[in-house]
């Protein structure tokens, strides 16, 4: 098929980035999703509350500094954010013709992590230590490149108007794209990182209008994998407690079921007022491992009660649902797939992360989105959020 379609790029102001020159009527400011940003940079300001409480009294952690965790939670953020503005200054579009050299990097970094520059850390390993009490997690940064990466094969064809879906063909070469990282992580292993990428795929799938035998196949190639892998002992024996842990609580209260029991009662104890910030029983005691990280909602749910925890998904679901309405209003594959890549990704791992800390998910070590302590996790989160804006200050200008 030739000629145009809805998806042509052709319907596009050029592309100069998202900072180019335009008139006072559709400048960057205006054009950009202000309910997004808020909703994101609130998320992060809650969390470095959130974080600075659980750490504020871990002497064995923050190193005598009370503050030490906050400010570089703080740091993050504003990295992060910076990070958000330079993807918004180059453009969705100018990325998109990187993206051979990030996948490439991206790869790179994850096989480093198999070689001895690799570290475990809180039972993962899946860390290049840096120096300076910085560590990198390459596996968030393949998030992304996964995204853009399957984008560019899916929406090729389809933009410049030679086809209507991606064909069985461009599918295939996508998929093969994507699995492979997914595999370097799985040896790591990091099952939490890959659940994400997985939901990632089906969702860039969902999103280019590809045949749904894919999706299907993918759903079926999936419960396959996870038997297989189950079956051939590639999983450590931590990872197998966590699932026997979250089948049944009771099974090993203090050993697997330890984390998601005190984190039900911490959440439990909150009520709807919660206990107030800085005096939950369970943060001060210290008796939720991994608080600042994994488990931050469970100081959200003690200090915050209801009314916090509520106030986060809210807020959550506000970035969810403008991520949807920019993949709705453009008309340029490219950039609905990338959105399309970023909800299933954001969602899913909210859904995860909090999920787990109320016991209806396994704990499977995710981050929750700006708001959990981690540089790595923050940087990724905020250049999605750089992504989703230089598609929407991008879009038609007719739109």
């Amino acid at each position: 098929m030739t000629g145009t379609n809805k998806f042509s790029v052709s319907r596009y102001a050029p592309d100069r980035g998202a900072w180019g020159k335009l008139t006072a009527r559709d400048s960057m400011v205006r054009r950009l999703d202000w309910p997004l940003l808020f909703s994101a940079i609130a998320l992060s300001f809650i969390g470095s509350l959130l974080v600075w409480s659980a750490t504020r009294n871990r002497t064995e952690l923050n190193q005598g500094d009370p503050y030490y965790f906050l400010f570089r939670h703080v740091l993050n953020t504003g990295i992060g954010i910076a990070l958000m503005v330079g993807t918004i200054w180059l453009g969705h579009r100018t990325l998109r013709g990187a993206v051979p050299v990030l996948y490439g990097l991206s790869v790179v970094l994850v096989l480093l992590v198999l070689t001895p520059l690799g570290a475990t850390i809180n039972g993962a390993h899946a860390w290049i230590v840096i120096g300076g009490g910085f560590s990198l997690q390459p596996s968030e940064f393949v998030k992304i490149t996964i995204i853009l990466g399957m984008a560019m094969l899916l929406a090729a064809k389809v933009d410049a108007g030679d086809q209507v879906h991606p064909d069985h063909r461009t599918v295939a070469k996508s998929l093969v794209l994507a699995v492979l990282p997914m595999v370097i992580v799985m040896l790591m292993p990091d099952l939490g990182s890959v659940m994400v990428m997985v939901v990632i795929v089906l969702g860039v799938l969902l999103g280019s209008g590809a045949s749904n035998r894919w999706v299907f196949g993918l759903i079926g190639a999936g419960v396959i994998g996870a038997v297989a892998v189950a079956a051939l002992g590639v999983l450590d024996q931590y990872q197998i407690n966590r699932f026997a842990a979250f089948a049944n609580p009771e099974l090993d209260p203090a050993g697997a079921g330890y984390n998601t029991n005190q984190a039900r009662i911490a959440i439990g104890s909150g009520g709807l007022y919660g206990a107030g910030l800085f005096n939950g029983h369970q943060t001060t005691g210290q008796f939720v491992p991994e608080q600042q990280t994994d488990f931050i909602f469970t100081v959200a749910g003690e200090e915050l009660g209801f009314i916090g925890g509520a106030t986060i998904i809210a807020l959550l679901g506000v970035v969810l649902w403008r991520a949807c309405r920019i993949a709705r209003e453009t008309s340029e594959l490219y950039g609905t797939i990338v959105a399309a890549g970023i909800i299933a990704w954001f969602a899913f791992q909210s859904f995860e992360n909090i999920g787990m800390t109320l016991g209806i998910m396994p704990v499977a070590g995710l981050p929750l989105p700006f708001v959990s302590y981690g540089g790595s996790s923050m940087f990724a989160v905020w250049v999605a959020i750089g992504l989703l804006q230089s598609i929407r200050v991008q879009r038609p200008l007719t739109a």
